[in-house]
């Protein structure tokens, strides 16, 4: 598979400053804690984002224009959510922001729902599921930190997940950064999907 490059192209804080939708959007969501940054740079292999020490530092939503190989696309990182530190008042401005975009974003064509390994759905990740899922927007599970359960006991887990009723547009992909498990598996089939998503929009 060819190296995807990437490029910041906006950061927005606002609505009104999201760029026009030219290409098609696959946009990362996860609790703040997750690892959204470091697998976002383990895909693009480039220090593209920036990952804090504090969790729930990103206020805004980040648009990468991506070269795959392929057809070029948006990866977009949006806010972290469920961090008690940060204030009602920033906290409800990040899900207002969040809402405004993945409801009305016409382009957007996949969510991929990010989630602890260790600790599985919790409530306010199955919130979101229900919510975009009520949206109909496309969503993909993946898990993050997988390296932190044993390998004998991922198999299990997995399955109790997926049996919770966990809500997903295929198998979830088990990921982790340290050893950059699962990585090329979530670029393979994010490349595919786009590709089937190209060919329907075009038809």
């Amino acid at each position: 598979m060819s190296r995807w490059r990437a490029e910041l192209v906006r950061t927005a804080f606002e609505a009104r400053q999201f760029p026009e939708p030219k290409l098609p959007e696959v946009a990362l969501a996860g609790r703040s804690n997750v690892g959204k940054s470091s697998l976002l740079n383990a895909l693009i292999d480039q220090k593209i984002a920036h990952i804090s020490s504090k969790p729930g530092k990103t206020r805004s939503i980040n648009f990468f224009e991506v070269s795959s190989g392929g057809a070029p696309f948006t990866l977009v990182d949006l806010p972290g959510y469920g961090f008690a530190s940060r204030s009602k008042k920033e906290q409800d401005q990040w899900r207002k922001l969040i809402e405004r975009y993945v409801s009305s974003r016409q382009n957007l064509s996949l969510v991929i729902h990010l989630v602890d390994f260790r600790h599985g759905l919790l409530k306010n990740d199955v919130e979101l599921q229900d919510w975009i899922s009520a949206l109909g927007v496309p969503m993909l599970t993946v898990f993050t930190k997988v390296d932190k359960i044993a390998r004998g006991k991922r198999k299990g887990e997995l399955h109790k997940y997926i049996k919770s009723g966990l809500k997903s547009v295929d198998v979830p992909i088990l990921t982790s950064t340290e050893g950059k498990l699962g990585i090329d598996e979530l670029r393979t089939f994010i490349s595919a999907y786009l590709e089937e998503w190209n060919r329907y929009v075009d038809s």
